[in-house]
Parts: structure tokens; C-alpha cells; sequence
């Protein structure tokens, strides 16, 4: 298996809260963000134990499955899940007010391919994939401030 790890950095020019919600929301996440192509809610509850399968479909030409467990959620703070299916790891949202305003959100994106054909070539595809989920991350971001109507100051 190769295992990946993604630090992910938005800023909006919004309210914490707002963010924090549309987040929090994945069953949502088509509406906006370009990558997802489904959510399915599997499980639901007051937050933790909620699980949703997820369906991404990128620039490269593949569309990745995995369920997302939320294992802990500190509003409107933190949102953490752990992925099962064709990519296996942890996920974490983290949303703060910098004191020029707005919301910095920090995703932290530490996974593994399970996919049989992602891991035949060794690192060769790695350099693809990065560039791949960088791109869904901006798609993520540009989506998200869209939504809010906020600006989106800047992401990385």
C-alpha cells in the first residue's frame, strides 16, 4: 500500500461557525465541491459514529469509493473521521479565527491506497496523484467560499 500525507490550507473571509457547518455537512458536499460526485449517508447521528460513503471523481481519469467514519467533533473547531474502503486513514478538519479575522481551516489528509492498481507501480504514480488532490482541494476550497459568499482568501 502507499501511504499519503496531505496538508490541506484554506482562509475565508466568513464567520467560523458557517464553514464549520457546511463541512460538517458531507452529505452536501456535491452541491459544491466539483470532486465529490456522491455521498451516501450510511449511519447518522448526533455528530460522532456518523458514517458516509463517499464517491470522488478527479481531473485524472479514476473515481475513488471509501467510508468516513466521524470519530470525534469539537464545534466549531475540530471534525475527525477514519476512512475505510479503497482508501484507508484519518482525516482532519481544523478551524480557527486568525486574529485578522475570517476562518483558517487546516485539512490533514493521512491515508493509504487499498486499490490494487494504485499500488502496482511503486512511487511512480505519487507525483500524479499529489498534483490530483491538490486540484480537488482547490476545486474544494473555490466551491466552499462560493457557497458561503465569502471571499476566499487564500488556499494552499
Amino acid at each position: 500500500m502507499a501511504h499519503y500525507q496531505f496538508v490541506t490550507r484554506w482562509q475565508f473571509d466568513s464567520p467560523i461557525e458557517p464553514v464549520f457547518e457546511l463541512l460538517r455537512d458531507s452529505a452536501r458536499y456535491p452541491d459544491w465541491w466539483k470532486g465529490v460526485k456522491r455521498v451516501e449517508v450510511l449511519k447518522t447521528g448526533n455528530g460522532v459514529g456518523d458514517i458516509s460513503r463517499f464517491t470522488w471523481r478527479s481531473v485524472l481519469p479514476y473515481s475513488l469509493s471509501f467510508d468516513l467514519e466521524v470519530t470525534r467533533v469539537e464545534r466549531p473547531f475540530v471534525i475527525e473521521g477514519r476512512a475505510s474502503g479503497e482508501l484507508e486513514g484519518v482525516g482532519i478538519w481544523t478551524l480557527s479565527t486568525p486574529e485578522a479575522g475570517g476562518t483558517a481551516v487546516r485539512y490533514d489528509w493521512r491515508v493509504r491506497t487499498t486499490k490494487a492498481w494504485m499500488n502496482a507501480f511503486g512511487p511512480l504514480p505519487r507525483p500524479a496523484f499529489v498534483w490530483n488532490h491538490d486540484i480537488v482541494m482547490r476545486q474544494g476550497a473555490k466551491g466552499l467560499a462560493n457557497v458561503l459568499g465569502a471571499r476566499l482568501i487564500s488556499a494552499d
